[in-house]
């Protein structure tokens, strides 16, 4: 079926806008019309209404009969329970406390949790149902299908011409996402286009007419636009060529996760505060899911106080929960100037051209969301200026590095207070007013835009030269052998066209197959004064401006078999694909009919640390070294004793020094050299002993470097067959060693069957009854340890060990701290366990905070000066995150930072319950019962 109409989709953080035009309109006659989205508004109520909330509403059973949930299609077979979209999803949710998915769009670029996995709504009860970010946004997508299709059954949305806006400042790995999010909702054939642009697309379109007069002295128009989630920045340069302008895209912003949201949770403090006042006592702080039914009344009242007609003053009304819900409501007004106080001068400051972005801890951290520290969007568009100064003075006539014009976008411009705020801000670095190109519909803009840039690719409309939005850079293997500077060479450079690819046909790289290979690209949105870098040019990476994309790691299979591994001469194809994105291809310099496709690894894109390096050749040392492994485990049995087995370790270290140095890049590539020798582990006890500890070492703490899953997972492969030597003591430690030590990049699956043999050998010693042939034995220690590292099993379960340990802890013997060795363990494990803060696991998989409250409330019925552990455990139950789902009561934790003062507990441990800090190199050891590898620090 022909494609008959162009669909421009805004997928907002906000709301969700789709407009249309038709295919075959006639050249300069083309209308573009926005989609009236049907949806319920109440109870059994459907309404068509341009905005869709992004937002979806997961209700209690029984909570809304299903005739008053019916939407003129049926509900979606992806969706397993209930779900309510539309306006009275945001109405429920303002008055039910975590039940509703916001900021699907804002969870997509935070690359520091799983986008794939069950997370939202954040902080809601373990009986709400959660779906991924991805899954949430691939959800509206589905809605909008299902409607439009019922409007235009004979022109299923999926056979358009459709164009999917996103942030310019999205990564590849935000992007590829959202690429995803589409697919999922059967959405396969789409472009992505970049919502600045968009919004001048749609002011282009409107004025196609008269844009000669209109541009006549316009240089350089700068786009701002504060959506919900982000503030998006992009530079427009405009030259007259033959009396008409001609658009290039020169510059986007960094992404700054910061917008509407951000001012609606300020205002939320602000209520939040006021309430506590009224009660005449500290209430609690607000739970997670009650903040954020605040924050959807202060989004109303912002909304209604800075309308050109605001009254003097709103209410802010907080209902209770349960049965409550009338007898536990809570009202406050804010008034006219508080709203302008909070966003005028909070978000929008008069600040000089020349300061740059404030890097220190602002206080709108929340919902597990890194929002921008500094909350100053006009700090953030000097800084975005500086970076693109030598664009701006070559564009300008009188060499001025400020663009000339203005277009403004997101609802909260609406507000005539912040369009001035801005306007006398950028008038006052420029020493001269800027021109306002007007919006008439900041809401629907976007989609407008969309469509309008379709029309434009048609020659319907005018059309801006974008390409991409930065260059891309391969990192090179070089830094890590001369420990030189971090060099890179050009892949695509800043400004490429799309669909046109780039061979690099004077570089040629060696390529591995049959093994694991990664690549660590870097990208930047400003890396050259005046042109970007020529593709192939070598550059220095060091600046900050240079950003670490997530690794391209894989293992590449050739024409011969898997385990034959081989190198091939390949050169580098890189190109901006129609749909938005960066395309990497390896290709066979021989035969160019043979390519391999590079793909990032988008669910641990946060896995390679900043300080690891790529591995050049291998250097001598580490040729002697697994010259030193092959001698003991190698394939070629040789004569090697007992005591040569157990010193391999110490030959180790005499070849590259002492191992709490090994850098990560170094411990993966021994993992990979005793691996591809496993077999040679079962020639003796002490070959077993010694490639079980080499291997947990090399590989822990099972990520930090690109291809650990693929590490794993061969790994993982040994579990069932289990230690061969099974009589051997110190062989079955150090079996429970390895596994604890990598436990950290083993998904939820294979740390329940570890959960298995946990309980199976803790019941095992206390009845004394017979190992299991298929059980390796371990020693209630050995347990402790590994249980405690098991972060993704079910919160349920954690919850159990916690309580078992409790009893232990309880049941100990009170001696002195020097002697109280069991109590000590189960307060470790215990502090581990309940940690606020977990070291791989999610931060969705903690234990509630109800259930940690009781654990410390019989840990501050303990002796500490007897019981020394006590103070540690009780300092990681109770740790600052600055997420009000995880954190703990105020009056809790300073209960704790008392009883540490009675102690003289060190500073920092009392740091830790009072703010969010960096745990230092021996907290890191205290909580993992070793040290990191350099470079791998835990995230806060």
């Amino acid at each position: 079926m022909a494609r008959q109409y162009i669909v421009g989709i805004d997928l907002g953080t906000t709301n969700t806008v789709v407009a249309y035009a038709p295919v075959d309109a006639p050249k300069g006659r083309a209308a573009i019309t926005l989609f009236e989205i049907e949806q319920l508004v109440a109870p059994g109520q459907v309404a068509a209404l341009p905005l869709l909330p992004s937002v979806r509403y997961h209700p209690l059973d029984g909570e809304l009969p299903a005739a008053d949930m019916r939407l003129p299609w049926p509900q979606d077979a992806g969706e397993t329970q209930p779900v309510v979209f539309g306006q009275l999803a945001r109405r429920l949710g303002a008055q039910v406390p975590g039940r509703m998915v916001a900021s699907a769009k804002s969870w997509l670029s935070h690359t520091a949790v799983d986008r794939l996995a069950p997370t939202l709504p954040w902080g809601a009860a373990p009986d709400v149902a959660k779906v991924s970010p991805v899954a949430a946004s691939a959800s509206y997508l589905a809605y909008l299908r299902a409607a439009w299709n019922h409007k235009f059954p004979d022109s299923p949305l999926e056979q358009q011409d459709l164009v999917l806006t996103v942030p310019a400042s999205f990564d590849e790995g935000a992007r590829a996402l959202t690429l995803a999010a589409a697919r999922q909702a059967g959405l396969h054939q789409l472009r992505l286009l970049e919502e600045p642009q968009a919004v001048f697309y749609d002011w282009l379109f409107r004025h196609r007419g008269e844009l000669a007069g209109e541009l006549a002295h316009t240089r350089m128009v700068l786009v701002c636009d504060v959506g919900g989630g982000t503030t998006d920045l992009s530079l427009i340069k405009v030259e007259l060529q033959d009396g008409q302008p001609h658009l290039t895209r020169i510059g986007v912003g960094n992404h700054v996760m910061l917008g509407g949201d951000n001012m609606d949770l300020a205002l939320a403090h602000v209520a939040e505060a006021k309430m506590a006042q009224m009660a005449g006592t500290e209430p609690p702080r607000l739970s997670s899911g009650a903040l954020s039914q605040l924050m959807e009344r202060c989004r109303a009242a912002k909304e209604q106080l800075l309308a050109a007609d605001a009254p003097g003053q709103a209410q802010v009304t907080l209902l209770g929960s349960g049965s409550r819900m009338i007898g536990g409501m809570r009202s406050v007004s804010l008034t006219k100037e508080e709203v302008g106080s909070v966003i005028v001068d909070g978000f929008f400051p008069l600040v000089a051209s020349t300061e740059r972005v404030q890097q220190a801890r602002a206080g709108i951290v929340e919902f597990g969301l890194p929002y921008a520290r500094d909350a100053a969007v006009t700090r953030h568009i000097a800084d975005f200026l500086q970076q693109h100064a030598s664009a701006l003075q070559a564009a300008q006539e009188d060499g001025t590095a400020m663009p000339d014009t203005l277009l403004l976008n997101g609802g909260v411009f609406r507000a005539a207070a912040l369009v001035q705020r801005l306007q006398d801000t950028l008038g006052n670095w420029r020493g001269a007013p800027l021109r306002l190109l007007h919006n008439d519909n900041p809401d629907v803009a976007v989609a407008r835009g969309a469509v309008a840039y379709a029309l434009a690719l048609q020659g319907q409309a005018p059309r801006i030269d974008a390409g991409a939005a930065r260059s891309y850079f391969l990192v090179l293997d070089e830094a890590e052998a001369k420990r030189g500077p971090k060099r890179g060479i050009c892949i695509l450079p800043r400004g490429s066209e799309s669909g046109r690819e780039i061979l690099l046909a004077d570089r040629t790289f060696a390529l591995r197959l049959g093994q694991p290979v990664r690549f660590h690209v870097m990208t930047s949105n400003a890396d050259g004064a005046d042109a970007p870098p020529l593709p192939g040019e070598l550059v220095e990476l060091d600046d900050p401006k240079y950003v670490r994309l997530p690794p391209i790691a894989t293992v590449l299979q050739g024409a011969t078999s898997a385990g034959n591994k081989q190198e091939t001469a390949v050169q580098l194809a890189t190109a901006l694909t129609e749909v938005g994105t960066l395309e990497m291809h390896c290709v066979n310099l021989t035969d160019a009919s043979q390519r391999w496709l590079l793909e990032f690894d988008l669910r641990h894109d946060n896995a390679a640390g900043a300080g690891d390096k790529p591995e050049g050749a291998p250097s001598p040392q580490l040729t002697a070294a697994i010259d030193k492994i092959d001698r003991v485990f190698g394939k070629k049995a040789q004569q090697v004793t007992a005591k040569e087995v157990k010193q391999l370790r110490a030959q180790l270290e005499q070849l590259l020094g002492d191992r709490e140095q090994w850098p990560t890049s170094l411990l993966r590539q021994l993992f990979d050299a005793l691996w591809q020798r496993a077999r040679g582990r079962h020639r003796s006890t002490e070959h077993e002993r010694v490639w079980l500890n080499l291997a947990g070492y090399c590989l822990r703490p099972g990520f930090g470097h690109a291809l650990d899953d693929w590490r794993l997972e061969q790994l993982w492969t040994l579990f069932e067959s289990g230690v061969r030597h099974a009589d051997d003591k110190q062989a079955r430690a150090e079996w429970w060693t390895l596994w604890r030590r990598v436990a950290g990049g083993l998904g939820a699956t294979e740390q329940l069957r570890l959960l298995d043999d946990f309980a199976f050998n803790l019941q095992t010693n206390k009845e004394g009854g017979d190992a299991s042939a298929t059980v390796v034995a371990g020693s209630d220690d050995d347990m402790l340890r590994l249980g405690a590292s098991l972060e993704r099993i079910p919160v349920a379960y954690k919850a159990e060990i916690g309580g078992w340990l409790l009893e232990r802890i309880q049941a100990a013997p009170a001696v002195p701290a020097k002697d109280n060795t069991s109590a000590s363990r189960y307060l470790w494990a215990l502090g581990r366990i309940g940690a606020r803060q977990p070291f791989h696991g999610s931060t969705h998989d903690v234990v509630p905070t109800e259930v940690v409250e009781g654990w410390l409330e019989a840990i501050l019925a303990l002796d500490w000066k007897k019981v020394e552990s006590a103070a540690f455990a009780a300092v990681h139950l109770a740790r600052m995150t600055d997420d009000r789902a995880r954190d703990l009561p105020l009056a809790l934790r300073e209960r704790i930072v008392q009883r540490l003062l009675a102690i003289n507990a060190p500073p920092a441990t009392m740091t830790m319950v009072q703010q969010v800090v960096q745990l230092d190199q021996a907290t890191e050891r205290w909580i993992l019962g070793e040290s990191l590898p350099p470079g791998l620090k835990l995230i806060n």
